[in-house]
């Protein structure tokens, strides 16, 4: 009996929410899919793209309910394109920015199945763009780092290179550990009167962005009531983009921290 050729597997970027923001590519192949693996972060309008008999598999990740193991997920995108099936792979931003796109293309290639990178706008860029604030500036950054800020290897990381004068530091998951990253930052000598904003649900009707000071990050996170997904953007880029008003505003936090 012939065996039948592998599906293919697209690793898809659904970008950092706003359906609009889809690239043509990933609005084409999310439309057309019979299979859609997707993750919580992939906004419900995206996925009310699909066709009406679409198979969506969630594979969230949540405090309230148990998720897939990235091993699982892996398995089960090798499982069904060795039957035959093409896969969509939905993740929210970019499948290579801290979405664990590599690991699952790795298990691809290694069970002989064929892949698809498809780019998203990554969640920096996006929430970025709509606060309207540089992640590189020629008076104020010209280099920007990405970091995961979840508790492993927290305290094993070496925060002293990541920011400071002419950098941007863009912490993703970090709103859990904010505390944490702010004494750490400032332990490993960044100021504690250092611009911070943090870009909650960007790109969303609902999206907001908040401004502070590092030394009081953990402290507008809870009295605001922050939820994820949110971002943590470090540096005098945040005091870009309407210029004035952001000066006044840290004006008055600087007097109250001194």
């Amino acid at each position: 009996m012939e065996q039948s050729s592998p599906g293919t597997v697209y690793l898809v970027g659904a970008g950092p929410g706003d359906p609009d923001l889809l690239t043509l590519r990933a609005a084409r192949l999310i439309a057309s899919a019979t299979l859609i693996v997707h993750d919580g972060l992939v906004d419900a309008a995206i996925l009310a793209m699909a066709r009406p008999d679409a198979r969506l598999l969630s594979v969230a990740k949540s405090r309230s309910r148990h998720s897939m193991p990235q091993d699982q997920i892996n398995a089960l995108l090798v499982q069904e394109a060795l039957a035959g099936r093409d896969v969509v792979r939905l993740k929210g931003g970019d499948p290579f920015i801290f979405g664990r796109g590599g690991e699952e293309a790795e298990a691809c290639h290694a069970a002989g199945v064929p892949v698809e990178i498809v780019p998203g706008i990554s969640a920096a860029i996006g929430c970025a763009a709509q606060a309207q604030m540089p992640l590189t500036h020629r008076d104020a950054a010209s280099a920007v780092t990405f970091v995961a800020g979840q508790c492993k290897g927290l305290s094993d990381q070496d925060w002293s290179g990541l920011a400071g004068k002419g950098r941007t530091l863009v912490i993703y998951m970090g709103i859990a550990t904010a505390d944490a990253i702010a004494e750490k930052l400032i332990a490993d000598g960044l100021s504690p009167a250092t611009p911070v904003a943090v870009l909650e649900k960007g790109t969303r009707r609902d999206a907001r962005a908040l401004r502070t000071l590092l030394a009081d990050l953990g402290g507008m996170i809870r009295r605001e009531q922050v939820q994820s997904p949110a971002l943590i953007v470090v540096g005098d880029v945040v005091l870009r983009g309407n210029a004035e008003d952001r000066l006044e505003a840290f004006a008055a936090q600087m007097e109250r921290l001194s």
